[in-house]
């Protein structure tokens, strides 16, 4: 079994809970109702993701060679 690794975003919302992004899986998102279910969801969508990738076909994407960064600037 390979491992694959994703980068995930994860957004507080004003309400509660976090919406989670996958940008490298496009329109994989889900939501948590904390930050542990987030993890959990966003484990599930993205295997859901790619189960249905290899059913079609397609080429699995992978972010083992995605470095991040981020930048603050000063208004």
């Amino acid at each position: 079994m390979n491992t694959l690794t994703y980068r995930i975003l994860l957004n507080e919302e004003p309400e509660g809970g976090f919406t989670v992004i996958v940008p490298s899986l496009p329109g994989c998102i889900t939501y948590g109702e904390d930050l542990q279910n987030a993890m959990d969801m966003a484990k599930e969508a993205i295997e859901g993701y790619i189960e249905v990738l290899k059913e079609q076909g397609e080429p699995i994407p992978d972010d083992s060679k995605t470095f991040e960064y981020s930048l603050t600037l000063a208004d």
